[in-house]
């Protein structure tokens, strides 16, 4: 058994596109809302466009390295989403505008960057999603070491290889595949919910009852 620290694996099987498909348009807060509020991103931002829906492929690196994630780039696949570990530090670059448009170019999904990318400039004016910590013109080493498709910390959040990775200006949220379904369905309740909230306020009748809906207790004034 590889030791930990040397290990990289082969990547999960891709999600299907119909269950990705199912969560485009669909708010990280509304996911968020529906797994407890415990998981996803606090503080990681967004430096792309779009919606970010795909399949995790995951990377853990030596803080300002990013050997390991030119290693990744054998493996990725169109809708795979690249998600580094990079320890939080944002003193050296991991990702810059050359490596956004190979990965584009591949039909990568995006970035999730638990580090800092630079050339920043061309992610905002770009359709690529990224997510990361901060932004340094200070670009990478590459010594390594570094891990490819093992159980990694974005932020918090604990992301596996072929998890759905969810991204809008709200954060990145990720979950497992065989809760997908049940998930969507609680989303899909929600949804309603707030719209018949909006509805409410709209036509002026608006009362605290989605509070309960929301599995929400009632706070005492003592």
């Amino acid at each position: 058994m590889p030791i930990p620290g040397h290990r990289s694996y082969p990547s999960s099987p891709t999600v299907p596109q119909n269950l990705l498909d199912s969560f485009r348009g669909v708010a990280v807060a509304v996911v968020s809302d529906n797994m407890n509020r415990l998981h996803g991103t606090r503080g990681l931002k967004s430096f792309g466009a779009g919606v970010l829906v795909g399949t995790a492929v995951t990377v853990k690196t030596r803080p300002g390295d990013n050997m390991t994630l030119h290693k990744a780039y054998e493996i990725l696949r169109p809708g795979d989403v690249l998600v580094v570990d990079g320890g939080g530090n944002v003193e050296q670059a991991l990702v810059g505008e050359i490596m956004m448009a190979r990965a584009r170019a591949m039909g990568v999904a995006g970035f999730v960057i638990d580090g800092a990318i630079r050339d920043v400039a061309a992610f905002r004016d770009g359709d690529f999603p990224c997510f990361a910590r901060g932004v340094t013109h200070r670009g990478p080493y590459k010594s390594g070491p570094g891990e490819i498709n093992v159980p990694v910390n974005i932020d918090g959040m604990v992301v596996m290889p072929g998890d759905i990775v969810l991204g809008d200006n709200d954060g990145v949220v990720a979950f497992p595949p065989s809760i997908a379904e049940e998930l969507h369905a609680l989303v899909r309740q929600q949804e309603e919910r707030e719209a018949d909230a909006l509805k409410a306020i709209r036509e002026g009748r608006f009362d605290n009852s989605y509070i309960g809906a929301h599995g929400l207790s009632k706070v005492s004034s003592q």
